[in-house]
């Protein structure tokens, strides 16, 4: 079995799991893909997740150990399609914090901001991706900065 846009040869354990997937009934699916999605939006919830996938299993009268197996499968394809279909690469930042003590736009002075300065890799070249943001959306950009890379050590 290979995966259609990439041509890229599938594990046989990874294709008889796809196999077993497709014999889910709907409402399956639809369980165990929200159990996945949970997991892919808090990856430091393990424990909860393999609690989850082992009800999962008893609920539904199967084994645990090849519905882990079956799991870690539909973890990893997208992973492996991710890296397949990757445009952009940060290679670089840099980074000032800034206060306005003075505008004749902005009547409240002390207002703190960060500008970032991005360098991408898009192919070949590298673009420089300019932004400015407020304290509270530095924080955000943050918050999730710290979610992507959690995610990514997850498939590591």
């Amino acid at each position: 079995m290979q995966l259609q846009f990439t041509k890229d040869p599938l594990s046989d354990a990874v294709g008889a799991d796809f196999q077993n997937l497709n014999k889910f009934s709907e409402q399956q699916f639809s369980s165990l893909t929200e159990i996945l999605f949970q997991f892919l939006l808090e990856p430091k919830e393990t424990e909860r997740f393999l609690r989850q996938v082992n009800e999962f299993a008893g609920e539904n009268g199967m084994s645990a150990g090849p519905l882990r197996n079956l799991v870690k499968s539909m973890l990893l394809v997208p992973h492996a399609i991710g890296q397949t279909l990757m445009v952009n690469q940060l290679v670089d930042m840099e980074w000032k914090f800034g206060v306005t003590v003075g505008t004749s736009e902005i009547q409240k002075l002390g207002n703190i901001f960060l500008q970032l300065k991005l360098v991408i890799r898009k192919g070949n070249t590298t673009e420089n991706v300019y932004m400015e943001l407020t304290l509270p959306q530095f924080y955000n950009f943050l918050h999730e900065m710290e979610r992507a890379k959690a995610s990514m050590e997850c498939f590591s």
